[in-house]
């Protein structure tokens, strides 16, 4: 009995420990609860500046710029669910070391990227990065301000061929005339027009340049990168053109080397077109185009003597040969118009031309003196001829 009653007393003294337990915790766990909840009450938030995009974002970089911009609210985001998770750890530098300080990080680079792909073509803009990256606390747990990620507009840089480009503040390239004031042979029409036609490609593709370019580079930029190549490819058509020309009539001095140079209209108003149309000589016309090329005139060789009947068919055969000299001489001047220099007529023409008739004449001479008293058939004074035209 007695130790019957000691067994269920010691069961009593058990239950009521146990329920005493529980309720211990119970109690502790409703108090971790709540102090949980009010820590996280006090989780602070991050506080960034917002980056402002102050210039006009060309559309080549409008996607790279948003995604930077998108990106930095990712940072934000990133941050503040670090700062929830990991409260109280770490000493009291914890926060600024493992969190604000890579943040701090990213924001820079971000930034930079921004700058840079804006860069690539326009100017580079100062966003400030250095001063940007930097974020601060809420410690009250506010909500932390979000990033805009409106980018703006691409600026309106109107054409990019020969016209002008005023709307946009951009300049186009202002290039000589270059004026063909010879007629141009036939033969090389094709090549000189298809030259002249180039220097307007050449405009258009050096304003395309400028358009595409605003911005970048240093002061000597368009000088360096624009105007310097758009005179070298000038001059070398310019040059062409005259080699051209000069294959069939005397090359011309076109000025390349003066013309070759361009300036900017400031303004952006339209560049001057090259004009493409050129006076053409067709074959058997003069050297300016205007007429048939010249022929020769040559003086009569008169026979006033009785040609033995021995020396008639070589009298006859040297008087045909001075038809055949007339008929050479004016097809070489039609086959060479405008070649050589000023004397190049005289020289390769008119004079081989005389030596040939005094030759001619002088056999005549010599045919009929075989048979008979030798004429003088005046050959000196006869052989020389001139140029009708």
């Amino acid at each position: 009995m007695y130790s019957r009653s000691r067994i269920t007393k010691s069961r009593t003294n058990v239950r009521r420990w146990q329920i005493g337990a529980v309720a211990g915790v119970a109690v502790a766990i409703v108090g971790v609860g709540l102090g949980v909840a009010s820590a996280d009450e006090a989780v602070p938030t991050v506080n960034c500046p917002t980056v402002a995009i102050g210039v006009a974002v060309p559309s080549q970089a409008q996607a790279e710029v948003q995604s930077n911009l998108q990106l930095l609210n990712t940072q934000i985001s990133e941050a503040n669910n670090r700062l929830r998770t990991s409260v109280g750890q770490g000493g009291p530098n914890f926060i600024q070391n493992a969190i604000l300080g890579p943040l701090a990080d990213k924001r820079f680079a971000t930034i930079n990227r921004m700058e840079t792909a804006i860069g690539r073509n326009a100017a580079k803009p100062d966003l400030n990065a250095e001063g940007l990256k930097t974020c601060t606390l809420n410690q009250g747990g506010g909500t932390a301000t979000a990033q805009p990620t409106t980018v703006p507009p691409a600026a309106n840089n109107g054409g990019a061929t020969g016209g002008g480009n005023a709307a946009a503040g951009v300049p186009t390239v202002n290039c000589p005339q270059v004026s063909v004031n010879v007629a141009v042979p036939a033969e090389a029409q094709a090549e000189v027009v298809r030259n002249l036609q180039l220097l307007n490609t050449q405009i258009s593709e050096a304003n395309t340049r400028l358009v595409n370019t605003v911005g970048q580079g240093g002061a000597n930029f368009i000088q360096n990168a624009i105007l310097g190549p758009l005179a070298d490819k000038r001059f070398a058509a310019i040059n062409r053109i005259e080699t051209a020309i000069g294959r069939r009539a005397p090359k011309p001095d076109l000025n390349a080397e003066g013309l070759s140079k361009c300036s900017l209209n400031a303004d952006g108003a339209a560049s001057a077109q090259q004009g493409t149309s050129v006076t053409v000589r067709q074959a058997g016309q003069n050297a300016a185009g205007t007429g048939p090329a010249p022929t020769v005139s040559c003086p009569d060789v008169t026979i006033n003597v009785a040609i033995p009947a021995q020396a008639q068919a070589e009298v006859q055969r040297n008087l045909d040969l001075l038809g055949t000299q007339i008929a050479e001489a004016n097809k070489r001047l039609v086959g060479t118009v405008g070649q050589g220099g000023p004397n190049f007529i005289q020289n390769a023409i008119l004079g081989p031309l005389a030596d040939k008739r005094f030759s001619t004449i002088n056999r005549i001479e010599t045919a009929i003196g075989r048979n008979a008293a030798k004429p003088n058939l005046n050959a000196e004074g006869l052989k020389t001829c001139s140029l009708n035209g």
